[in-house]
């Protein structure tokens, strides 16, 4: 242990704070790392350009062309990120060998061995999301769509990827969260709202209608306000999906960029647990819209982490990334935001609020104003760098120097 660590850990006892309780709460709260960082979102399936009111800007050189690299790049920013970590994989990531080649509908737990075997030989769970998107049948309505056999294509996608996160959980030993989205809206005013939601209702019914079990696989529905085409109405609106999950005893998901500007995950968290025992979360960082860019160690991204800690919600709380950005090195936009998630934890583990809620409960909000804004500038960046070397990942910028290596030696020949 450093000075400086030792000599802040004692300023935060000060103010009644366990600083080795909260690096021990940390160290075993995880993290799903999102796989489609690495690739910009592509897959493997080939099944199309991206869609679904979804873009990825940037052509920055080195994108993961097959599984291998995106495994070696997962490998790399892995080395890089302290913490305990899971990895979120899209269906889209099948991996078919020997020429073997099928479409979503039909994809089984074998076309992801390999995702599992690179899973277990690392110690990761996994968690899995159907891709309702970049595929000729998602070039309108999915799940909702007027089309009978639409809708059963992206039912039995569904069901699918439910198999395969059973399969997931029994070979990890550890519950895979299923996280439904789809890209269902429309670009102007529609002419009837209640029907297409009524067929997603219904749509949704026959998926979860399936036998499975419930406690290896935790299925979410996850909402959206708009995107790119369905700026107008959006068929899984924030109350479609709250209300459907809560009448089907399945997890609400909210990805903090899919609402109103003004809106923010970080005040709607405290309620939705009053209502779930667990509930999921996407952390993005939407700039204007849900642009999905690297999470910063920002002031949302800090008062979700906080919502989490002060409502004793760690184990409740089921969190993921989610962001793609080719602007940049796609090593690094995992490492960055990766820890800036942790680091959102680890500063909301050192708050007071014990003291903070007694004082709320007395009226002293003069107090709460002036410790609040006080720990702002406690020496947090001393505690978060013991915590890197406990896990021995680099500490401060150094970890840029092996991503800058990494580029130079292998993502610079890829062409």
């Amino acid at each position: 242990m450093s000075q400086r660590f030792l000599e802040a850990k004692e300023i935060y006892q000060n103010m009644g704070i366990d600083v080795e309780q909260a690096i021990s709460q940390l160290q075993n709260f995880p993290v799903s790392m999102h796989c489609w960082q690495g690739d910009d979102v592509v897959g493997f399936d080939g099944a199309g350009s991206l869609s679904g009111g979804i873009q990825t800007t940037g052509n920055y050189p080195g994108k993961a062309r097959n599984p291998k690299e995106l495994m070696d790049d997962i490998d790399m920013a892995l080395k890089l990120i302290p913490g305990k970590k899971r990895i979120n994989l899209h269906a889209s990531y099948a991996i078919f060998e020997d020429g073997e080649k099928v479409d979503r509908d039909a994809i089984e737990p074998k076309h992801f061995q390999k995702w599992v075997e690179f899973a277990k030989e690392r110690g990761l769970g996994l968690d899995f999301n159907p891709t309702i998107f970049s595929h000729p049948k998602a070039e309108g309505l999915t799940l909702s769509s007027a089309d009978k056999d639409i809708r059963d294509f992206w039912i039995r996608h569904c069901q699918a990827c439910i198999r395969i996160s059973e399969y997931f959980a029994s070979e990890l030993g550890t519950p895979c969260l299923m996280n439904i989205w789809i890209p269902d809206g429309l670009k102007d005013i529609p002419g009837d709202r209640l029907t297409p939601r009524k067929r997603f209702k219904e749509s949704l019914d026959e998926i979860l209608s399936m036998d499975y079990d419930k406690e290896k696989v935790l299925v979410c529905l996850e909402s959206k306000v708009f995107g790119i085409g369905m700026e107008s109405y959006t068929v899984g609106s924030s109350e479609f999906t709250i209300n459907y999950a809560k009448t089907r005893d399945i997890l609400p998901l909210m990805d903090n960029g899919h609402y109103h500007p003004t809106e923010v995950v970080s005040d709607k968290l405290s309620a939705m647990l009053l209502f779930h025992d667990k509930v999921a979360l996407h952390v993005t960082r939407p700039v204007r819209w849900d642009s999905d860019h690297v999470v910063l160690f920002d002031d949302e991204t800090k008062e979700i982490a906080k919502e989490i800690v002060r409502n004793d919600a760690m184990e409740r709380v089921l969190l993921g990334l989610d962001f793609f950005d080719a602007s940049i090195n796609r090593i690094a936009a995992w490492v960055v935001g990766m820890r800036n998630m942790q680091k959102a934890m680890l500063f909301a583990l050192l708050q007071p609020y014990d003291e903070l809620r007694t004082l709320q409960d007395a009226g002293d909000f003069t107090k709460i104003m002036m410790i609040q804004e006080e720990l702002k500038t406690y020496p947090f960046s001393d505690i978060w760098d013991e915590y890197c070397q406990r896990n021995q990942v680099p500490v401060r910028e150094k970890w840029y120097q092996d991503v800058k290596k990494y580029e130079t030696d292998v993502l610079a020949k890829r062409g």
